[in-house]
């Protein structure tokens, strides 16, 4: 077995970041009315910028295939060219097709010249996480010996207007105001594009920054809890999923099937309590003192969970400083499966990480309450 480390780290983040009072300029205006839902959303997610793959017509300027291949062409320097990649590893809620995979496309756009082993991680944000747990694990059994993982998104393209205006017709208030499912809008004010992704091989780089991966951990709850974030389908009364090819397609636009959805309401039972159990199980599995923890790199999708979160951790007894925390959200906005990717590029190119410190990945999925963490050494 070898060790595994993130040698480098890279992001991409499409055209100029996007404030609050823009959105609307790029999405659209649902039925030419500006959301009143908007404005209470953002109050709580505490998102002040964010990026999207798209003019200011609403027009795609990349796809997530593109996203994708920019940020891993970060990757390649002196030290790594683009022909010494070995296996690509990405990870996403968003792709751009049914079929081919992400991957796929994704190595079809970085027109490396030969041929590689692909993996594709799909699902919700812990997509990433399971994409770098595949490369992690391929390096580590010596079957690679590197590995590039990704982690994006291209929610832009689902969040534009012309989605939603046949369900905002077909469910009309009394006043004839057209309007759109909470749980559908939600999500228009809380997501963002880009992509992040890390180089792992089996020898640490000289004079520079490298991060040994100790270990990735994954949690899944859906023995116990119904579905909270989905897509594709709709959620019936009893909890259960209708699948798009069990509606007739005149219902897929009426209701807007293949529009990402929340269900709220168990989102805020569920989502912190279950992340604070899982990483107490990690500590516990691992004998890991919270106190030689670092650095806290935890994916939230709402500045809303932020002081809950610190919170939950430290009644299962992992109490972090607010020192330790690190979060970019306000500034690039929830990008999903890319989140924890981008945070860490940011992080580990920031200058301030010391050889020895531990830094503390967690990354929550709200899909049907999956949870992941890993736990990094700075070499």
């Amino acid at each position: 077995m070898y060790d595994v480390f993130i040698t480098k780290a890279s992001k991409y983040l499409p055209n100029e970041p996007v404030a609050n009072d823009e959105m609307e300029t790029y999405l659209g205006l649902i039925n030419d009315a500006p959301s009143k839902a908007k404005s209470l959303i953002l109050r709580n997610n505490k998102i002040t910028t964010r990026y999207y793959a798209l003019d200011t017509e609403g027009n795609p300027t990349h796809s997530n295939a593109q996203l994708t291949a920019k940020a891993i062409e970060g990757l390649f320097d002196e030290n790594f060219k683009k022909e010494d990649m070995k296996l690509l590893s990405v990870g996403t809620t968003s792709p751009d097709q049914i079929q081919p995979s992400h991957a796929s496309m994704v190595h079809g756009e970085l027109n490396i010249g030969k041929s590689i082993e692909i993996n594709t991680s799909t699902g919700l944000c812990n997509s990433g996480m399971n994409a770098l747990n595949y490369g992690f694990l391929s390096v580590k059994a010596g079957v690679q010996d590197n590995a590039v993982c990704a982690g994006s998104e291209r929610m832009s393209a689902w969040m534009t207007a012309d989605k939603f205006n046949h369900e905002a017709e077909n469910l009309k208030l009394l006043e004839e105001r057209p309007i759109v499912a909470f749980k559908r809008e939600f999500l228009r004010w809380m997501l963002s594009d880009g992509a992040g992704a890390f180089l792992l091989e089996n020898k640490p780089r000289e004079n520079s920054i490298s991060l040994k991966v100790e270990f990735i951990d994954f949690y899944s709850y859906a023995h116990e809890i119904e579905a909270c974030m989905y897509a594709g389908c709709d959620k019936l009364e009893d909890g259960s999923l209708k699948s798009w090819a069990d509606y007739p397609s005149d219902e897929w636009l009426k209701q807007s099937i293949f529009a990402i959805k929340q269900d709220t309401k168990i989102l805020d039972k569920y989502i912190l309590v279950k992340g604070a159990e899982s990483l107490r199980s990690s500590f516990d599995k691992h004998n890991l003192d919270p106190e030689k923890i670092d650095h806290v790199l935890a994916h939230i999708s709402s500045g809303y969970f932020k002081d809950g979160l610190k919170e939950e951790f430290a009644k299962k007894g992992m109490d972090f400083p607010a020192e330790k925390w690190f979060y970019n959200l306000s500034e690039v906005g929830n990008i999903g499966a890319g989140s924890i990717f981008i945070a860490l590029e940011e992080l580990m190119n920031s200058g301030t990480l010391k050889k020895g410190e531990k830094v503390l990945l967690c990354v929550p999925e709200s899909g049907r309450f999956a949870y992941s963490c890993a736990l990094l050494t700075v070499c």
